[in-house]
């Protein structure tokens, strides 16, 4: 049995799960655990709990213990130390001519490592840059070049829906999304309707579009000839949601209809053709089957013997 917590680490944007090592945190608490940096400070977000051991990680990061109140003066002190060191990295970068955009500067709670994020259109030469930093402020440091979609998870803000940023919220992965499933979902493609703050199509195109798949496939394209109660006509527009489909009918009126009402053209034909031949089918077997009296009662006549023949004969 594992006793773990759940503890938001400094830099971060979603909590992670840590072995306590039985020290005692409660909701609320900051500590200092072990991070991709080194060592940070953390607040713990969720009460300890005990789980078995095959149900967690082998590599569960640790708690290396309860921050003091000394801890927490030095990360105001550290906090003070990054804002310094954003701004002194931003002017070098004017004064070097880089073209790279500095989003995000983190330095380990022992001061071992300072990780500048930064975003930038290609590769760049960025030696000089590290060389000044690790002169200035004695320390090792890292520079990542990340995309535009964790600069916007970082720097955070409000949807076109007008909640928090689904990267911030609760998306902990990026996966690959389309103008295909923006199509399919039948969406205006211009681009500021369908683009998030970082500039790239919005995540959440890709939460419904199994669904739209799927009922596209049961559903005939737009213009395409169709067959309804009503009769024949076009398709004009598609509700892919509701199911519904608009069809402007040979007569003239616009009617909706769901898809299990139209059929396409070309299967309603298919279907006709089908029906016309079965109904001849039948109506040839009918004929077969009042043909075949006649021809039985001709056979029987056949096999009588001839001295039966004499004998009905006499009888008349």
């Amino acid at each position: 049995m594992i006793e773990v917590v759940d503890i938001l680490v400094r830099g971060e944007q979603f909590t992670e799960r840590y072995d306590t090592q039985r020290i005692r945190l409660d909701t609320g608490d900051y500590c200092l655990v072990e991070s991709v940096i080194g060592i940070q400070m953390g607040k713990v977000i969720a009460p300890a709990r005990v789980m078995k051991a095959r149900c967690v990680d082998d590599k569960l990061p640790k708690v290396i213990r309860k921050a003091s109140d000394s801890d927490i003066d030095i990360l105001h002190r550290l906090e003070q130390l990054e804002y310094d060191a954003r701004k002194f990295c931003i002017d070098r970068i004017a004064e070097l001519n880089l073209e790279m955009k500095l989003v995000k500067v983190i330095f380990a709670f022992d001061k071992s490592k300072g990780l500048f994020m930064f975003t930038a259109d290609g590769r760049v030469d960025f030696r000089e840059l590290v060389r000044d930093l690790a002169h200035h402020f004695k320390t090792r440091i890292e520079m990542k070049q990340i995309g535009i979609r964790d600069e916007a998870r970082i720097l955070g803000g409000i949807g076109n829906c007008g909640c928090a940023l689904c990267c911030v919220s609760f998306l902990r992965d990026f996966h690959p999304v389309s103008i295909k499933m923006a199509k399919d979902q039948g969406l205006s493609l211009i681009p500021s309707k369908i683009s998030g703050l970082c500039g790239r199509l919005m995540c959440c195109l890709q939460y419904e579009h199994e669904h739209y798949s799927h009922q596209v496939k049961c559903m005939p394209k737009m213009g395409k000839r169709v067959m309804t109660p009503k009769g024949e006509g076009r398709v004009r527009q598609l509700n892919i949601l509701r199911g519904l489909i608009m069809v402007d009918l040979v007569e003239g009126d616009m009617e909706e209809f769901t898809s299990c009402e139209v059929t396409p053209y070309h299967i309603y034909l298919e279907q006709k053709e089908k029906a016309e031949k079965e109904k001849a089918d039948n109506a040839e077997s009918a004929d077969q089957a009042d043909e075949k009296p006649e021809q039985e009662k001709h056979f029987e006549q056949e096999a009588k013997g001839p001295e039966q023949k004499s004998r009905e004969a006499r009888s008349r």
